[in-house]
């Protein structure tokens, strides 16, 4: 069983998972567990011999029993491809798998939040290249979903509006991305890493489970927009960690406003954007390159 211990001195949770140390760590294509079993092959996670999208639980989980869910959400049996090469109709179907699975989780005993999310790369410590995410049902409130929506809740409180949607209208064309019609991609004036995105509805939705059929669509189209930009941008695969935040499951955090939060791995082409001395042990971000410059370089890409 996983173990949750209390952290005094930064007020949060922290997860003790011991057997993460033996997963599957790097295996030839050939050995892939995320592949389709195919006839005379490897017998892998997915029983099939093909597949669309696949969902099961991690066989590694950093939550286990009554302290949540941890769930593995292959895109596509293609193992050399990624999400920004799916058809954009593959991608609202892997939105509406999104939304389903939150659906389904937010109802279990204990859950706190549902967190979908993705790494890619062997930068970001992905230890298994096929094209995958994963959703974690947490028995707490993560810390930085705690203080998004304390900061949700006390804007509205202040204003009378929501904090993302005045966000949204106080952003510059000058860090804009992409646009597709609901949604907007862009560097917020307050990124962190050097070619962070954030993609939005213009409208106020608060989770995945808001959007409907046309909205999950031009959602898929932005999506697949903005990781194709993050290729082409040095003429490789990006390594990133996609957050999709969303409000938590209950009837409150009524102000929260859905949105996607990419935190790419790179700096330049050759040099790795780190987390040291400064992030790590303050929490004080410094950041190596303005918002509008990363913003006009994505928009050229």
């Amino acid at each position: 069983m996983s173990e949750l211990r209390w952290h005094p001195l930064q007020g949060e949770w922290v997860t003790g998972a011991p057997w993460r140390q033996d997963r599957t760590y790097h295996p030839p294509a050939e050995f892939c567990p995320l592949c389709p079993t195919r006839s005379g092959g490897l017998e892998t996670e997915i029983p099939f011999p093909d597949y669309h999208i696949a969902v099961f639980e991690n066989r590694f989980p950093s939550y286990t029993g009554h302290e949540g869910r941890c769930e593995v959400v292959c895109y596509t049996a293609e193992h050399e491809s990624s999400l920004g090469r799916q058809p954009v109709e593959h991608i609202r179907d892997l939105i509406e798998v999104w939304a389903d699975r939150t659906s389904e989780l937010a109802r279990l005993p204990n859950v706190r939040y549902v967190y979908v999310f993705e790494n890619r790369g062997e930068e970001i410590g992905v230890t298994l290249p096929h094209p995958h995410g994963q959703i974690y049902a947490y028995p707490f409130l993560p810390p930085i979903l705690a203080r998004e929506c304390s900061a949700f809740a006390e804007h509205h409180r202040r204003t009378g509006h929501c904090l993302y949607c005045d966000l949204l209208v106080r952003e510059s064309e000058e860090r804009l991305v992409a646009r597709q019609s609901g949604w907007r991609a862009f560097v917020p004036a307050f990124n962190r890493w050097p070619y962070e995105v954030h993609i939005a509805p213009h409208d106020h939705l608060a989770s995945l489970s808001d959007l409907d059929l046309a909205q999950q669509t031009d959602l898929g189209r932005v999506l697949k927009d903005v990781v194709q930009r993050y290729d082409r941008l040095f003429h490789r695969p990006m390594p990133y960690v996609m957050a999709v935040h969303q409000r938590p499951p209950g009837r409150g955090n009524r102000h929260f406003h859905l949105h996607f939060e990419f935190y790419p791995a790179l700096r330049s082409a050759d040099k790795l954007k780190y987390s040291a001395g400064s992030e790590l042990g303050a929490g004080a971000w410094i950041l190596d390159k303005r918002a509008e410059d990363s913003a006009a370089e994505l928009r050229s890409a």
